[in-house]
């Protein structure tokens, strides 16, 4: 359970402090505290995190608060419980690497890896969290006042060739597969790989994979996928699909984003786009020639980050951050991420739209810059005029719906708990 102190602290935070009247009678700081009383009752979800890669640094305490600003993270469990944040999808994010045997197997041990660090993560913090499986679980967990743990497998890099990891990886916890990233493999086509489309879409071996993700019940998600691919997947699969940590095209002209046709189409399906706070995701970042020099040359280094060592991912991530420290960018804010959520209300419905913040992973932004600020999205809802049913799909009505979706195309039942070996 969230609590009271988390409601008087995010109040007087520094979120604005000037009273005034609005609609209903209400002053702002009426609203405020209206709005964070439905935080605090309503699921909280985030779809998307890059942070299990720091759990892999043997001195990071993931029980203890840290400052996002000193390099510290933007996710860890006590900020998730000062911002309000019942549920989280961690992902095993595995790089592009070499689309050979020797690159599916070494994709495999990081993912491996990755998992492993998580469960161990769940081994010593037994009282602040515990893996969520099911839509239940979640609800379950929140109750215990822990932080719930769902598993997300980002770019699909680490199933190889071989279908059978696919049902490996859910056994491990694993509830979506992010298909791609940044660039082409074997199931699909990326919305930014610089060498252009491959497959026009899904490789056969994809649609194999989407079935394989049906059989078993696990989400198919088209965040990073290009729109042939998005297409594709929505003929072949027979389970509502999302996107994990994406916006609206029309309000940021991304190809990362989903058009309004895309958006359409997702919530035919019965889909939900998650809401990315990555700002250059939400409102195109203004011309820096200097800072764009500095990631081409730092891309260039690292072989656009694909295929490293955890040594090369470190020192990458470090110099990545001195950039942006250098030549800082302006970033979007919490308003802006609003819009979205507006736009996407309008042209798909509140049924189809959810939040996936891609912290760690980049994301944040003014105002939301990491998870103990959370409730300030909540915030600007309230303010815009969403009711408490619709700010319950917005943060996690809508995407619980999909994962039980998924589980009832699902023929086997594998075993809801984690393997020995």
């Amino acid at each position: 359970m969230k609590t009271v102190k988390f409601l008087a602290l995010l109040i007087f935070m520094g979120i604005g402090m000037m009273c005034y009247c609005i609609p209903g009678g209400q002053t702002d700081e009426q609203q405020k505290k209206r709005a964070l009383e439905i935080h605090d009752r309503v699921l909280t979800v985030d779809t998307h995190v890059d942070t299990p890669y720091q759990l892999l640094n043997p001195e990071y305490d993931i029980s203890k608060s840290h400052d996002p600003r000193q390099r510290g993270g933007k996710v860890d469990l006590p900020r998730m419980k000062k911002g309000g944040l019942d549920a989280i999808f961690f992902a095993v994010f595995v790089g592009q690497g070499e689309r050979n045997a020797g690159g599916n197997r070494k994709a495999k041990e990081r993912a491996l890896k990755l998992f492993a660090a998580i469960h161990d993560m769940l081994k010593k913090h037994p009282g602040l969290a515990e893996l969520a499986l099911t839509a239940d679980d979640a609800y379950k967990i929140e109750k215990k006042g822990k932080r719930a743990i769902f598993i997300g497998i980002e770019n699909g890099y680490p199933v190889g060739n071989d279908l059978s990891l696919i049902e490996k990886y859910h056994q491990l916890g694993a509830r979506y597969i992010t298909l791609c990233h940044t660039q082409n493999n074997d199931i699909c086509d990326s919305s930014t790989d610089r060498k252009g489309p491959e497959h026009r879409g899904l490789s056969s071996f994809g649609e194999k994979v989407v079935k394989e993700m049906n059989r078993i019940g696990m989400i198919i998600d088209l965040s990073h996928a290009s729109d042939d691919t998005f297409y594709d997947v929505l003929k072949v699969s027979r389970a509502p699909v999302i996107a994990s940590h994406s916006c609206a095209r029309a309000i940021c002209d991304n190809p990362r984003n989903l058009d309004d046709k895309m958006l359409k189409k997702l919530a035919e399906k019965g889909g939900v786009i998650q809401m990315c706070i990555l700002s250059s995701y939400v409102k195109t970042p203004d011309a820096n020639p200097q800072r764009d020099a500095a990631v081409k040359a730092l891309r260039g280094k690292y072989k656009n980050f694909n295929d490293l060592s955890e040594k090369e991912q470190q020192a990458a991530r470090r110099e990545w951050h001195s950039i942006f420290e250098k030549y800082p960018q302006k970033p979007a804010t919490v308003s802006d991420v609003v819009d979205h959520i507006d736009h996407i209300v309008r042209v798909a419905g509140i049924d189809h739209v959810g939040i996936g913040t891609d912290f760690d992973g980049g994301g944040g932004v003014a105002g939301c810059f990491d998870i103990s600020e959370m409730g300030n999205i909540t915030i600007e809802l309230v303010k815009r005029g969403y009711s408490e049913e619709q700010v319950r799909k917005i943060w996690g009505g809508n995407i619980m719906r999909v994962l039980r979706e998924a589980g009832k195309t699902a023929e086997i039942r594998t075993a809801a708990r984690i393997p020995k070996n």
